[in-house]
């Protein structure tokens, strides 16, 4: 982790002498054309890592040998997250500059486990840009798939924390580069190797990168592949609420496995009780295996076509809830890649859940998402004392 936080730093000042690329309207047929080139030296050796970790056995835990390859699509960007919580942003003194963005959470931390995993998506030719494909580099993610635009910054995320921990965001994307992902650019062939291909809402708010993530999860589908959905909920990036909901909804049926949080099961049925698990059902559809229903530090809900249960979490003082979500989908991600038919046998999917409840639990321990996120070691040791 030494290589990540030797990025980080404080920002302090104003954005004024900062270059904001402007907005591009994009009509019907009509994409931007990205003029996108690859820098040779952001680019993985290989197509797909082979990430061997030393097997260990907590509690009947699964072991990670040599896990299968997982996808991770969608935005990666710099989160600005203030040095002294409770705060709002006009307030905070000085921010700390970190990596983040959902998908790439996800893909950083699977890595950090001991997985397989890789990223595409859309930065700018920044500064910001390198730096973010080189953290996924150092963090062993396969980053053939990303692209970087001439014409679009990186996006930014400036993050409100309040004293509990809890967040607001405010973004930079006018338009910002992960949102100018064009189906063309995509390399399927890196989806198509694929165990799971793992994705966000975010990337279907506008095109091109709608249609890039469509087409994407088509061919993923079609090629067998098991796809993962996140919605991760961002409403001030939506044109409104009820759009937020379409769009959400709109993939919601192509899933294999469904991550959620209470608030988004209230958001998605129009206010009804998060916890009464006949509202969370009216979200099972014929074709989902898994729907994984997060709870913070109460830990979480799983509903499977068979069966369904609560697994506890792990209770830690909250300094940045930022990544937590990401953190538990890395988790259960980087099990479920290595052995799928977890999610047939009960005793089992508890025991992968309770290491995913404590990847969420640790990462909030600390500022920012990916500087945060735990190694498989963290991980286990955490678990170790929960059973001691």
């Amino acid at each position: 982790m030494a290589a990540l936080y030797s990025t980080s730093s404080c920002f302090c000042g104003s954005l004024g002498s900062y270059p904001v690329h402007k907005s591009v309207k994009l009509g019907h047929g009509k994409v931007r054309d990205s003029g996108f080139y690859f820098p040779h030296r952001f680019q993985c050796a290989t197509p797909k890592l082979h990430v061997q970790a030393k097997a260990l056995s907590v509690d009947g835990l699964p072991e990670i040998m040599d896990s299968s390859l997982v996808v991770c699509f969608g935005e990666m960007l710099i989160d600005f997250v203030p040095t002294i919580s409770g705060l709002s942003l006009a307030e905070a003194p000085a921010f700390k500059k970190a990596p983040g963005g959902a998908p790439a959470n996800v893909a950083v931390g699977i890595a950090r486990l001991g997985g397989s995993s890789a990223f595409i998506g859309k930065v700018g030719e920044d500064e910001f840009g390198y730096m973010l494909a080189d953290i996924l580099k150092e963090n062993n993610v396969n980053n053939e798939g990303m692209r970087f635009d001439p014409g679009a910054r990186t996006a930014l995320a400036f993050v409100t924390l309040r004293s509990d921990g809890e967040r607001e965001f405010m973004f930079y994307r006018n338009p910002s580069a992960d949102m100018l992902l064009q189906e063309n650019e995509l390399d399927f062939d890196l989806i198509t190797k694929a165990t799971i291909f793992h994705y966000g809402s975010i990337s279907l708010i506008t095109e091109p990168c709608k249609s890039a993530h469509i087409a994407a999860a088509k061919v993923a589908k079609d090629a067998g592949v098991v796809l993962s959905y996140d919605p991760n909920l961002r409403l001030p990036l939506w044109p409104s609420a009820e759009s937020a909901r379409k769009g959400i909804l709109s993939i919601w049926d192509t899933a294999d496995i469904i991550k959620v949080s209470e608030e988004e099961i209230s958001f998605l049925t129009q206010g009804e009780d998060p916890y009464d698990d006949a509202v969370v059902r009216k979200l099972f559809h014929p074709n989902l295996k898994l729907l994984l229903v997060t709870e913070g530090a109460d830990g979480c809900r799983y509903y499977t076509q068979e069966f369904s249960g609560k697994v506890k979490g792990l209770k830690v003082e909250a300094v940045d809830t930022t990544g937590a979500g990401d953190a538990f989908v890395a988790g259960t991600l980087s099990q479920l890649a290595s052995d799928l038919s977890l999610i047939q046998d009960e005793d089992r999917l508890r025991n992968a859940l309770k290491f995913s409840n404590v990847c969420g639990a640790l990462t909030v321990t600390e500022r920012g998402a990916i500087p945060a996120l735990p190694t498989r070691e963290a991980v286990v040791n955490a678990l170790l004392k929960t059973v001691a």
